[in-house]
């Protein structure tokens, strides 16, 4: 008899209890949401055997977690999530780091600015300054990105517009989550398994961080630009997200575009549940992928 079956609650079932139990509205009223966002995020665990460092690059705020094991030639440049208007660079720490571990790289986390205070394309703007800061400082490491739900697509724009100016591609790219696209009504129906994240959701989100333009510019509008080029993609999504359609869709014009692409699925999982690490076997599992998928993006040592 398993867990589902006997009256004990399975990991996945505490976390679909956690989330329905949550006062986070995604497309709530932007100050108490970040508020109660960054309380939630807060409540994450905090990495091991890390240091941590709040400075500038390029002009923009970041924050470096080193691991006690980083080599120093790999850089994961790490974008958080928050549909555009929540979150920090300090979100997911212990996540992100996890994902880092197998290449040995440190972490630098991007607090790019918010919508709607910032729209499109101030946070764009702030990673690719933070990218031409880390190619000129870090001109022998080898850069990679990662990026969950809003930051996985900011991951994409970042791409294409790393291409649109002729710069150097990241080595690989890790997307968990990616919300790409900003037309939600053209998404099949999964919302009614989706925990956090609704159509409506989306449509307030995409409208504090584009407005309501009358044609997207193309670093947002990832899912109908030219992907030919691109760094190699990783990509993880859960069965049950509102989001998973942008995912499949990434994987599909990714590969017709000849770009190197993996994409992992969790069978009833939620948005991001990579969060839920160490809890969540399906988790652990994303999170050993990702980070392997890193690993083989590292440089071979040298042999002397």
């Amino acid at each position: 008899m398993n867990n589902e079956t006997n009256g004990t609650l399975t990991p996945r079932q505490i976390v679909e209890d956690l989330l329905r139990q949550s006062p986070l509205d995604l497309g709530g009223a932007v100050p108490e949401q970040r508020e109660i966002y960054r309380q939630m995020m807060q409540g994450l665990p905090a990495p091991q055997e890390v240091s941590t460092e709040r400075t500038t690059i390029g002009g923009v705020p970041v924050v470096t977690h080193t691991p006690v094991d980083a080599s120093g030639g790999t850089v994961l440049l790490y974008l958080h999530g928050g549909g555009y208007t929540f979150g920090s660079a300090n979100d997911s720490a212990a996540l992100v780091c996890a994902i880092a571990r197998p290449a040995r790289a440190t972490v630098v986390s991007v607090d790019y600015r918010l919508a709607p205070e910032h729209p499109y394309p101030a946070a764009l703007d702030d990673v690719i300054q933070v990218y031409r800061a880390l190619r000129g400082d870090h001109h022998d490491a080898t850069l990679c990105m990662v990026g969950e739900s809003a930051g996985g697509g900011l991951v994409l724009s970042t791409l294409l517009a790393l291409k649109e100016q002729h710069l150097p591609q990241p080595a690989a790219a890790v997307v968990l989550s990616p919300w790409l696209d900003h037309t939600p009504d053209d998404r099949p129906p999964n919302e009614n398994q989706d925990l956090l994240v609704t159509a409506e959701t989306l449509r307030r989100r995409s409208r504090d961080y584009l407005g309501s333009p009358t044609a997207l510019p193309t670093a947002a509008d990832t899912l109908n630009a030219d992907l030919s080029g691109l760094a190699p993609l990783h990509i993880q999504a859960g069965s049950s997200e509102f989001l998973l359609t942008d995912a499949l869709r990434l994987a599909d014009r990714a590969a017709a575009a000849h770009v190197p692409v993996e994409l992992h699925v969790g069978a009833r999982m939620q948005h991001v549940f990579q969060n839920f690490l160490g809890l969540l076997p399906e988790a652990d599992a994303a999170v050993r992928a990702a980070g392997d998928f890193l690993a083989a993006h590292r440089p071979a040592q040298r042999t002397r």
